[in-house]
């Protein structure tokens, strides 16, 4: 009867119990809900801000975009770097360019060429200019891009193009997501993979040209402050450096292809820890990397190498310099491995 009676109060218990967790998630999305931001139409006592979008792209346009630009090629590559560069390829670039470049950080070929294959799966529509319900034309889709960056280049905050692309604030967070989500859509299975057999051939060739038969690229990791790091945080996102970081390893070659990015791993590790970690020799841990043949000195050899630095361990895929630079020969070999291991940095 006690046994009973216990069972049943047990039963009940838990029963009341499963009951407040489901009410409790209930009213935890009912608060979402209603804390979520609303894209309707227009609200009552809200005032709508002229931004001028059309006179904005009429500036954007005679600023860079046009056949003759007012600003000449080498300021745009200064005023837009954008993480696309590992779309970049080898290119000439030719002296009336060079303005365009100096501000966006890429030819403007090149910005015309992420630009339409956006436009080109823009499937949504969310790059494509349109008209609203009242007929106001909305932005261009080089606004759009222009802003997102702008953000992503400078680090500047959400409304900081407002008054140079004539943008709102959260128009520019959502152009600035959808870029880099369309960007790595449209571009990540060409560029942000691993390299087939006509890569390795080609990074082969590459390097016996360079000295160095058999590397496949340069390996390192880098520091990327975090200025906006919770303070609880610090602890763990500071290492040598005197500010919170996170770090990126990367795998780059002198084509600039960067094939490997592994990023966000707390600034108080090191490189070591991050290879631990990175999934960057997985494939070749379970023998699914494309063969690799070569001859140095008259050995045949049937795995690759990277070019890293002294703080990574002694492994077979890595060539590292020569720490005591005892002879001419040793000095030679530092020299120009140094100078290709530069390509990742």
């Amino acid at each position: 009867m006690n046994t009973s009676s216990w069972d049943m109060s047990s039963s009940s218990s838990s029963s009341g119990d499963d009951e407040l967790i489901l009410a409790a998630f209930a009213e935890r999305e009912e608060e979402e809900r209603m804390n979520a931001r609303r894209h309707g139409g227009s609200k009552h006592g809200r005032r709508a801000i002229d931004r001028g979008r059309d006179a904005g792209f009429v500036l954007l346009w005679d600023y860079y975009f046009k056949e003759v630009p007012r600003y000449p090629e080498h300021l745009f590559r200064r005023r837009f770097v954008t993480c696309t560069l590992l779309c970049v390829r080898p290119f000439f670039i030719s002296p009336s360019h060079l303005l365009f470049i100096h501000r966006f950080r890429m030819s403007r070929d090149l910005f015309n060429r992420i630009a339409d294959g956006i436009l080109e799966h823009d499937y949504d529509g969310y790059f494509t200019q349109k008209r609203s319900a009242s007929g106001a034309l909305g932005l261009h889709p080089l606004q759009k891009m222009t802003a997102a960056m702008r953000m992503l280049t400078y680090g500047i905050a959400a409304d900081g193009a407002d008054e140079y692309i004539r943008s709102a604030e959260a128009t520019n967070l959502e152009s600035c997501k959808k870029f880099v989500i369309k960007v790595c859509e449209v571009f990540g299975e060409r560029y942000l993979r691993s390299p087939n057999e006509q890569d390795i051939a080609r990074l082969l060739a590459i390097g016996e040209e360079r000295g160095f038969p058999g590397m496949l690229g340069s390996i390192d990791c880098m520091h990327w402050g975090w200025k906006n790091c919770p303070k609880k945080w610090h602890g763990m996102f500071k290492g040598h450096v005197n500010e919170p970081t996170m770090i990126l390893e990367a795998v780059a070659s002198q084509d600039l292809w960067i094939w490997h990015a592994y990023f966000g791993l707390p600034g108080s590790l090191n490189d070591i820890n991050v290879l631990q970690r990175s999934p960057v020799f997985s494939k070749l841990a379970e023998g699914q990397t494309p063969a690799v043949n070569y001859s140095i000195n008259g050995h045949q050899y049937t795995m690759g190498y990277y070019l890293a630095d002294g703080i990574y361990s002694r492994w077979a895929t890595f060539v590292k310099s020569i720490p005591a630079l005892d002879t001419r020969k040793h000095k030679t070999f530092a020299k120009k491995q140094e100078a290709c291991r530069k390509d990742v940095e």
